[in-house]
């Protein structure tokens, strides 16, 4: 029996399996990368959203809204991030991308009413959906409040804030 070219035949079907299993593994790699990214982007867009309503700095419109129906929101409090985490809701129909929804969780002794926890939180999660929309580059694709976010395989929206007293 005569084995010239089986070598090559079999070389051949094996890069071919490796090829089209680097091809599926890089699907699913992107798509990790890209809930990476989103993470990082949420909390960054936390972190400044709990800077911004602790040193009670907010643009003109807000900051003239605030003084006249929530003064308590102009002065300096402490807030604490606790945590920070997403569920996948499943396909969206009306954007066919996987919806990911972020929770955020945080703490305070002082701030105790909650309509300026719901203040406080509205200011926390725009900031995040901020950070996300410009982390890829959407801030086109959405409403001034960034609701919702888009990325290539996803569409983010956000939770009310969770508070612990």
């Amino acid at each position: 029996m005569d084995c010239k070219g089986q070598s090559s035949a079999e070389f051949l079907l094996l890069m071919g399996f490796f090829i089209a299993l680097l091809v599926v593994s890089s699907i699913f790699i992107l798509e990790e990368d890209e809930l990476n990214k989103a993470m990082i982007a949420a909390r960054n867009g936390v972190n400044e959203g709990i800077i911004i309503d602790s040193a009670a700095v907010y643009p003109d419109d807000v900051y003239r809204e605030y003084e006249l129906s929530k003064e308590n929101l102009l002065h300096p409090s402490l807030i604490k991030l606790e945590n920070v985490n997403y569920t996948n809701m499943g396909v969206d129909s009306g954007y066919n991308k996987e919806k990911i929804q972020f929770k955020v969780t945080v703490s305070s002794s002082e701030i105790i009413n909650k309509d300026l926890q719901d203040s406080f939180g509205d200011r926390i999660n725009y900031n995040l959906r901020k950070s996300l929309a410009y982390t890829f580059n959407s801030e086109n694709l959405t409403n001034e409040l960034y609701n919702p976010v888009f990325s290539n395989h996803y569409v983010f929206t956000t939770a009310n804030v969770k508070w612990i007293n």
